[in-house]
């Protein structure tokens, strides 16, 4: 299991720690946010392509090949409040040898599959631990 906890901070900000690292997701001002981290949709959109350059690099990695570079561009398509679409386009010096993993890798990427898959999303709410009825947190700056 893997457990994440984004926390809002006011406005459209979100400060979300992971591991020793911390992503401060926002809106674009144009969309009434302050423009100072990536949207939900790009983070999506980003661990999708993140996750198929991981898995194309261990595929090749572990047919002993070498890879020399690859990069990997997603592109989604809104409709409404979804993507309709996503496109997930890889680039190479070594296309054919992309080429060759590129199933193994599809099927290795834990992203990928994850939204392949439909999973079960359940929702619940449940109480703080200690309220103190303050409002949001200030933002952080």
């Amino acid at each position: 299991m893997l457990e994440i906890t984004a926390s809002w901070e006011g406005g459209y900000r979100c400060l979300v720690p992971i591991r020793g690292f911390e992503v401060l997701v926002d809106e674009p001002t144009r969309a009434g946010g302050t423009d100072t981290g990536p949207t939900p949709t790009e983070l999506l959109l980003a661990s999708l392509g993140a996750c198929f350059a991981l898995a194309v690099g261990h595929v090749v990695r572990k047919r002993g090949r070498e890879l020399a570079d690859v990069s990997v561009r997603v592109r989604g398509e809104y409709q409404g409040t979804r993507f309709s679409r996503i496109t997930v386009e890889a680039t190479s010096s070594q296309p054919e040898l992309v080429r060759s993993v590129l199933d193994q890798a599809i099927r290795s990427s834990y992203v990928s599959n994850t939204i392949r898959g439909q999973p079960e999303i359940e929702y619940r709410v449940e109480p703080a631990a200690a309220s103190h009825d303050e409002g949001p947190p200030p933002p952080r700056r």
